[in-house]
């Protein structure tokens, strides 16, 4: 079983695997260019392929088990085949069935941005296969998610549904150290949400599990900077990545996997400097 630490963060490469992701949708629906995609995160520094069947943008809607499977499982099975074996492969799923099938095809994580509330059955599937599972928080779902989230404190109030969700896959009989949480930025969550949690990342951190974090070219950045084109927003990204390199974020879910790495590098190699 993959472990993850903050002192050598790991990057998730992004495979969307559906026509309407919002960034790259429709850009990598056949085995050939998923894998070529893959093969170039991975020569990037990728240690995650994170494959998804399903979008979760707001105002996305539901797909079915037997889509997602018909989109996901013949790459899958590829890239199980061409990868290095070090190289993880998630599914990005809320569906036992599709989950179930990944893992035979080949997959070794499970990113579920329900955090189990989907199907209650994904944490015993976790439990019995002994793959990390990443759970998110996310305020609503995802066609509603953005029409009014609301919060008293977001920082405690996320990291609080973390903790209770980790207790409930725990007492699933999930091992302690397969468990990543993931503070859900942008799912369910207004601009200043957002900078909030980003802004509290060590919080999550001191829960002692390993912290995912996924900002890669996020609308809210674009808000901020007046682009409304988000394949231009990598170097708002790369800041996102440094803050979370400094609070001890472990995994970071990207696009772009060169320019991320780099900016953890440098980071890394700055708070390890003396002067």
């Amino acid at each position: 079983m993959q472990s993850f630490s903050s002192q050598q963060p790991a990057i998730m490469g992004i495979l969307n695997l559906t026509p309407d992701s919002f960034s790259d949708g429709g850009r990598y629906t056949d085995v050939e260019r998923a894998i070529e995609h893959a093969r170039q995160m991975v020569a990037e520094g990728a240690a995650i392929i994170d494959v998804g069947g399903e979008s979760t943008r707001p105002g996305s809607q539901r797909v079915s088990a037997e889509e997602q499977l018909s989109r996901i499982l013949d790459i899958i099975r590829a890239l199980r085949g061409d990868l290095p074996a070090d190289i993880a492969i998630s599914v990005d799923t809320t569906r036992v069935p599709v989950a179930e099938a990944a893992i035979r095809a080949g997959a070794n994580m499970l990113n579920d941005v329900s955090a189990g509330r989907d199907d209650p059955r994904m944490f015993a599937l976790a439990a019995e296969t002994g793959v990390p599972i990443a759970i998110m928080h996310m305020q609503g779902e995802p066609a509603t998610m953005q029409d009014n989230p609301t919060y008293t404190d977001v920082v405690t109030e996320v990291r609080d549904f973390l903790l209770e969700r980790v207790a409930v896959a725990e007492a699933a009989g999930i091992a302690r150290e397969q468990l990543v949480i993931d503070p859900g930025i942008g799912f369910g969550k207004t601009r200043d949400h957002n900078l909030q949690l980003l802004a509290g990342l060590s919080e999550f951190v001191q829960t002692g599990y390993p912290v995912l974090l996924g900002t890669s070219r996020k609308r809210f950045m674009g808000a901020i900077c007046q682009e409304t084109d988000t394949s231009q927003l990598i170097g708002a990204t790369c800041t996102t990545t440094v803050i979370g390199a400094q609070a001890g974020v472990s995994i970071f879910r990207v696009h772009d996997v060169r320019p991320n790495r780099q900016a953890i590098e440098v980071s890394k190699a700055i708070a390890s400097a003396r002067y």
